[in-house]
């Protein structure tokens, strides 16, 4: 994490944002609002920016000449300390840029990269944090040995430079190898962790940043965990007890929120943090419906959830932010585009009554409600129901015991009943009333 000194260093910078729209870019009512989010996110004051479309990059500056004269002029007016693209930049790219600008230029990937390490807080995010942003650094290393350019690179003077920068891309290719060891380390005990919650059913929070995830967390579960209005205010998993109506008790997970071009390494860094999305029973997608690029954040989620291997898994899209919707008719239209869509406002608790509900019959999709019967003597099938389903109760009478439970219907298929008599728990189904115990 950044110190003090360096976060304070940071607020103090002067930046000017620049976008390349390219052919495939999403129609955005404001080009730059997420970058400038993302750039206050870091600390940096934002003055101005400039946008420019293109059928594609320019091999050099990405932008054209004519534009980075432009971006030039802008970043003397305002004295800028860094240019900020919101398009990812190879080295030779920003190399170029910052020789015609004078200034430091960042890309879209470092910027977020930033973010992260300013706001990681476990040993463990601040380990993937670290990995990816080494893994980008290690192709730029060049770039960060500017000070070798004011060295004569003739006959005898071009070893100490070289050795240097080959001791550097050592040095940063070990440790690398270093953080990726310990990560699979705790990728093995988040596993081992997230597997021991089998008995309960799990829900994960997922959607775009500043989405009212961590928000909507607090207003099922009572929790009292960081949910402000900011990009990327939770980069660690949090998992809370969430009693749902008429099903009982489930666990409730609320991890890192995603974005448009998530850099690929964050990903692959952030695989332990996403173990609990990856092992849920159920996804709970949330979208703020009140941002006006919200079918591209929807869009954008679905692309990290392919990314990661989930895409097929059992998913529910939450409507965040309603109250918020300026026109109805743009409320209108989004609930048309997506039928299945629960319209809550998180912060004023709207809405919960129909979650609870979709969420009870989605959870009980693949499970049975049933009594079952047996001789008390059957500890073997007792042992069975309580390490693969839930004993919502137990009744005794005299050598029998009834055992009220809910179990994934993929097990009963499994049981070797014996003198076993099972039952479903009531005709009408288990969620008209709430459970036993």
């Amino acid at each position: 994490m950044h110190d003090r000194q360096s976060s304070e260093k940071v607020k103090e910078e002067v930046a000017v944002l620049v976008r390349v729209l390219l052919p495939d870019a999403p129609l955005d009512l404001d080009p730059l609002k997420e970058l400038q989010g993302l750039a206050e996110t870091a600390g940096a004051l934002v003055m101005s920016g400039m946008v420019q479309k293109r059928e594609r990059p320019d091999p050099r500056t990405y932008m054209g000449k004519g534009k980075v004269e432009e971006l030039k002029e802008l970043v003397e007016f305002h004295a800028a300390d860094v240019v900020i693209f919101d398009n990812d930049l190879s080295p030779g790219q920003v190399r170029s840029l910052e020789i015609e600008l004078d200034v430091k230029v960042l890309d879209r990937t470092e910027l977020i990269l930033d973010i992260f390490a300013t706001h990681a807080q476990t040993y463990e995010s601040r380990l993937a944090v670290e990995l990816a942003q080494l893994e980008y650094a290690l192709p730029r290393l060049k770039r960060m040995w500017t000070h070798l350019s004011r060295l004569k690179m003739g006959v005898g003077m071009r070893g100490p430079g070289e050795k240097q920068l080959e001791t550097d891309r050592r040095l940063v290719e070990k440790r690398i190898h270093d953080l990726k060891t310990d990560l699979k380390k705790i990728e093995a005990r988040k596993e081992r962790q997230v597997s021991s919650r089998k008995g309960t059913m799990t829900v994960s929070l997922v959607g775009y940043t500043n989405a009212g995830k961590s928000t909507l967390m607090n207003g099922l579960t009572k929790a009292d965990v960081l949910a402000e209005d900011m990009l990327f205010a939770t980069l660690d998993t949090r998992t809370r007890r969430w009693h749902l109506p008429k099903w009982g008790p489930v666990l409730l997970s609320d991890t890192v929120g995603f974005i448009r071009d998530l850099p690929h390494s964050l990903i692959a860094s952030f695989k332990a943090t996403l173990e609990e999305t990856r092992q849920a029973d159920l996804l709970l997608h949330v979208a703020d419906a009140s941002n006006p690029n919200v079918m591209d954040q929807i869009h954008s989620v679905y692309d990290v959830l392919k990314e990661i291997g989930i895409e097929e898994k059992d998913t529910l899209l939450v409507l965040n932010k309603v109250d918020q919707v300026e026109k109805p008719s743009k409320l209108t239209a989004l609930q048309d585009r997506y039928k299945n869509a629960i319209c809550v406002s998180a912060k004023a608790g709207t809405g919960f009554e129909r979650l609870h509900k979709v969420v009870s019959d989605a959870l009980s999709r693949s499970f049975q409600d049933v009594d079952i019967e047996m001789d008390v003597s059957n500890g073997k099938l007792l042992a069975f129901l309580a390490a693969k389903g839930e004993v919502l109760s137990t009744h005794f009478t005299d050598d029998r015991i009834k055992v009220h439970c809910r179990i994934p219907q993929k097990y009963l298929g499994r049981i070797d009943f014996n003198d076993a008599i099972v039952t479903p728990h009531n005709a009408a189904g288990w969620t008209d009333q709430p459970p036993d115990a």
